[in-house]
């Protein structure tokens, strides 16, 4: 599947995110976490949340580290509800592995989203993330903690969604060959294989 399929897949069950059962607290303790690593900066900082859906709820988090957020996401259901919410906010509808970065950011987040990257693009995109992060940026994001490189698809949330993995010892290698030192990797989930890593790029 492409990115272009899965952002119309995500287009049909947008009402997963927004009903009252949805658990908006998903994912917050690993956002925190993460921006605990940023260190003080002066003067503009911005944020880039990749695959940033329609709930908004990571914006307040990042205000607070006194970044300005963006989002991208390349489901057009999703960013037409979170602009409704946040008519002054910057988002992109686009595919994050086309689409130029704009700018070099202080954090770089996807969560439950990187793992639908294509496995051949996922690489690509990691380095590219990398190359846009400001000395002492950080890089967080969750990922399938598989042992191999993998993809599949399934129809669990409705529509058939792509996922893929290149396993956790290669995101660290590239991240780490890309200039960042690892700050946090936990199967939050276990005996689940979701995944969190944190990274922080080094001084030049």
């Amino acid at each position: 599947m492409s990115p272009e399929d899965t952002g119309k897949a995500y287009d049909t069950i947008t009402h997963l995110w927004t009903r009252e059962q949805f658990n908006s607290q998903n994912g917050i303790a690993a956002y925190e976490k993460a921006l605990s690593f940023l260190v003080p900066h002066q003067g503009p900082a911005f944020a880039l949340d990749v695959g940033c859906g329609c709930t908004n709820r990571f914006i307040p988090l990042v205000e607070k580290a006194k970044l300005q957020y963006e989002g991208i996401d390349i489901s057009a259901t999703m960013l037409s509800i979170a602009k409704e919410n946040q008519p002054y906010g910057t988002f992109y509808h686009e595919d994050v592995c086309a689409f130029e970065l704009p700018k070099n950011y202080t954090f770089i987040s996807a969560w439950d989203s990187f793992w639908h990257i294509p496995l051949e693009q996922q690489q690509p995109l990691l380095e590219k993330f990398c190359g846009n992060l400001v000395e002492n940026g950080v890089l967080f994001f969750s990922c399938g903690g598989v042992e191999k490189a993998g993809s599949h698809t399934n129809n669990t949330m409705g529509p058939e969604v792509y996922y893929a993995s290149l396993g956790v010892n290669a995101y660290l290698s590239i991240l780490m060959d890309a200039g960042c030192i690892i700050r946090h990797v936990e199967f939050d989930q276990y005996p689940e294989k979701h995944t969190v890593v944190i990274a922080q790029k080094t001084s030049a």
